[in-house]
């Protein structure tokens, strides 16, 4: 994967269950799963805006990207 995420670092640094802030940013466990894992193709500038909010992070804590390209996708 070319994009790497931090969110269970992130949750345990601020002492917050997955569950906890997807009350706080408004989405599902589901999709707060599918984030974590980085099984999602894309997410709304506004729901990263609530995460870093509310675990007090900027977005390149979060996000990271591998240095490798991903060339799975044919409509990119």
């Amino acid at each position: 994967m070319a994009i790497l995420i931090h969110l269970d670092v992130l949750l345990k640094r601020n002492n917050m269950t997955s569950k906890e802030l997807c009350e706080k940013v408004g989405i599902t466990e589901a999709n707060m799963s599918l984030l974590r894992t980085g099984a999602v193709k894309g997410i709304r500038f506004s729901t990263l805006n609530k995460i870093c909010y509310y675990l007090n992070c900027d977005i390149k804590d979060i996000l990271q990207f591998d240095g490798h390209l991903e060339d799975n996708d044919e409509n990119d």
